[in-house]
């Protein structure tokens, strides 16, 4: 029986959703990656433009801000498509790996790199892929971006739009007034993708400057959906804010989940943080961020996650390797000195894959 449960066990983890279901496949060096969504209702009008421009957004190779991984990133739709439309059969979506350089990992390949998961993954199944993490690279994200960028369409039938920006990296803060105000176009107008022009040339100065010191830098993204409909989530375990926050902490290098006021809260009274309600059931102010009790309210979710620096420098730091050696380590490869530019529209397929689970869920509440 325990070999049983060992086998489920490794098994796990590689499937998001309850309706909406997404799973994906691949690890980093490898041939490609797969992903296959299930659950998605026949009848939306898809096809491969309809998700190149998250894609591309997410690719590598953008600017000099972001790893020269040189990938066309371009998906070959296998299945749950006839005649243009989703048929209602699972969505067989593939990827290939066009620029793998497993040999910028070789002579790490008995080392621990400080900041990854080398020695979590060997801990838990006695080896690994040790060429660029394997599968805990963060290029996984290519099948979830696809995969939301299918979600978005159907959540634009409901009348609800994702939209995510740079807020923060390092010391730089943009300040946004009104969230819901940001548009793409002010987004896509820098390489940082943050939609304050004085900040975001701040923030390009700055990963330019410690990409050129060898070392990397993080940040803050904040994610703002619109539109969503009051009534979302579950009250006990399955709150829309658990369920948002598992989604986004499940991004690889992202450390922390905030929504509304977040940790904000910690400093001030139920006076300064309740929002009062108007006569159309809005609130005058939105410190909540779109939920209460775990459940929509109707106002538009704002949340943020903070993202870590990029662990792979290239610089030498000292490790040990699988035998508990002290050694010292020089990663090669080509790494994004700053994570979040890339990050913002792997955040926004995660919110829409959250949304339209619970939106699909939500019709089955009441009659």
């Amino acid at each position: 029986m325990s070999k049983v449960f060992g086998i489920i066990r490794h098994m796990a983890g590689n499937t998001f959703g309850k309706l909406f279901r997404v799973t994906t496949a691949g690890v980093s060096h490898g041939p490609g990656y797969l992903c296959i969504i299930d659950g998605c209702p026949a009848g939306l009008a898809l096809s491969v433009d309809d998700l190149l421009p998250d894609l591309r957004r997410r690719k590598p190779g953008q600017s000099k801000l972001t790893t020269q991984r040189d990938e066309d990133d371009l998906p070959e739709i296998w299945s749950g498509i006839f005649e243009d439309k989703t048929d209602g059969t699972p969505i067989g979506i593939s990827f290939r790996n066009g620029d793998q350089r497993s040999n910028d990992y070789g002579d790490i390949k008995d080392k621990y790199r400080p900041g990854h998961a080398d020695y979590t993954f060997d801990a838990k199944f006695g080896f690994r892929d040790y060429r660029g993490g394997g599968r805990s690279s963060a290029r996984e994200t290519i099948c979830r971006v696809a995969a939301g960028a299918v979600a978005k369409k159907l959540l634009a039938i409901h009348g609800i739009r994702i939209l995510g920006y740079v807020k923060q990296v390092g010391s730089v803060i943009a300040n946004i007034p009104d969230p819901t105000a940001v548009t793409l176009e002010q987004v896509e107008a820098s390489p940082t993708r943050c939609p304050e022009p004085v900040a975001a040339q701040a923030m390009y100065d700055l990963i330019d400057a410690t990409r050129k010191d060898r070392d990397s830098i993080g940040g803050i993204c904040e994610l703002v959906a619109v539109g969503v409909p009051p009534g979302l989530g579950e009250p006990v375990f399955d709150k829309l804010k658990a369920d948002l926050g598992k989604a986004l902490l499940s991004i690889p290098a992202v450390t922390a989940f905030e929504y509304g006021n977040g940790f904000a809260v910690a400093t001030m009274r139920g006076s300064e943080n309740n929002d009062i309600y108007r006569t159309d059931f809005r609130t005058e102010t939105n410190r909540h961020g779109g939920m209460l009790g775990g459940i929509s309210s109707g106002m538009p979710i704002v949340c943020r996650v903070a993202i870590k620096p990029t662990s792979s420098i290239p610089r030498a730091q000292k490790t040990i390797d699988r035998d508990g050696n002290a050694t010292e380590i020089l990663v090669k490869g080509r790494h994004d000195p700053c994570l979040l530019p890339r990050f913002v529209p792997m955040g926004e397929a995660m919110i829409a894959l959250v949304l339209v689970d619970h939106l699909m869920h939500a019709k089955t509440s009441k009659i």
